[in-house]
């Protein structure tokens, strides 16, 4: 019969062997996170699952017992991926947009108007410039809010190329006519390179689409001028990506980013995008980037953008963005999601009531 004196003794040499495994699984993960920065200086993928096989086999050819070898396999292969998900983390923390590598908020400054870190900013306007008063009568509608900023595309996207792709240059210059006139900011969408130098005396504020999220040479370029970026996340594109995103911009010196939740592409039909609310804490937790969200393009409805609205200023949104146009029934793009002008007006009363009411939570 075993004493109490032999018990205890095993016992002892048991968390001896704790302390001595978990000094030599650091030591590994140590050599594991100098192996990756010579894969990456190398530009080799870190993780190498045929260089696991050979060493599980070894491990497995070594084995005299009494582990049997499916465990020793389970214990060796949750070693293997908690190195791999450290060296993962690292590279999460080393980003520029992380918010280990800057703890405080960024604020991007659009034309005098301070966006992250104070009070929500609202951007509004036409999905697609289609004239100049169609425009004028929208930026005069913000303006006599007491808005800064008013977003308009010209040039389109579309999912079918037989659909209105903009105006182009025309458009340009319709924004930057009615810009100076109202002393409003532009919001306008770049999907090209070539466009971007064209764009770059019209517009303020370089709005990149979900579509062109990882366009990585627009990307690039977008990082190498001196204008703010709003990047909107792709419809398929996990947060991790979105973020890999952004730091492509700030990658080329860029500081000046928004990030715009818009919705994700889900099996749910009932919205035209399912919005991704968790995303925005997230993204602030994560970056020390604003964080807006478009809540047209999210819900494609527009009974649903009030209640969208005020569920992002209260998760901690930066900003939101809705659209606007004069007639909603005749707009060459997105007409059955656009607010009017009179809906427009009741929108922007009730998210200031809720603002006020929200802000003494």
């Amino acid at each position: 019969m075993m004493s109490k004196q032999d018990l205890g003794e095993l016992r002892g040499r048991i968390d001896q062997l704790n302390n001595n495994i978990l000094d030599l699984i650091n030591e590994r993960t140590a050599i594991v996170q100098e192996i990756g920065k010579l894969k990456e200086k190398q530009g080799v993928n870190r993780y190498d699952p045929i260089r696991e096989r050979e060493m599980l086999n070894v491990l497995k050819d070594a084995n005299n017992g009494p582990l049997p070898d499916g465990i020793l396999e389970q214990v060796f292969k949750s070693i293997f991926m908690s190195a791999l998900e450290v060296q993962q983390d690292e590279q999460k923390n080393a980003l520029l947009v992380s918010r280990a590598r800057k703890a405080e908020d960024t604020i991007v400054n659009v034309n005098g108007q301070k966006i992250g870190g104070g009070e929500p900013t609202f951007i509004y306007g036409p999905c697609a410039v289609e004239s100049y008063e169609q425009v004028l009568a929208v930026a005069q509608s913000i303006k006599a809010k007491g808005l800064t900023m008013i977003r308009g595309g010209a040039y389109k996207p579309r999912t079918s190329p037989y659909d209105f792709q903009g105006l182009g240059l025309e458009g340009l210059k319709i924004l930057k006519r009615v810009a100076d006139e109202t002393g409003l900011s532009i919001v306008t969408e770049i999907i090209t390179p070539a466009h971007l130098e064209e764009a770059l005396e019209y517009i303020d504020v370089i709005q990149i689409g979900a579509r062109n999220m990882q366009n990585f040479e627009l990307l690039k370029e977008a990082g190498m001028v001196d204008k703010p970026v709003l990047l909107k996340r792709g419809m398929s594109a996990t947060i991790s990506e979105f973020v890999n995103a952004a730091e492509y911009i700030i990658s080329k010196g860029n500081t000046e980013i928004m990030l715009c939740e818009r919705g994700i592409r889900t099996y749910e039909t009932a919205t035209r995008n399912t919005l991704d609310i968790s995303a925005v804490p997230i993204l602030k937790q994560e970056t020390h980037l604003p964080v807006f969200v478009d809540v047209t393009h999210s819900t494609g409805r527009k009974d649903l953008l009030l209640p969208t609205a005020k569920a992002a200023i209260a998760v901690g949104a930066d900003g939101v963005m809705a659209e606007v146009h004069p007639d909603p029934a005749v707009a060459l793009s997105d007409s059955a999601q656009q607010m009017n002008l009179e809906q427009f007006d009741t929108f922007y009363e009730e998210m200031n009531r809720f603002m006020k009411t929200h802000q003494t939570i």
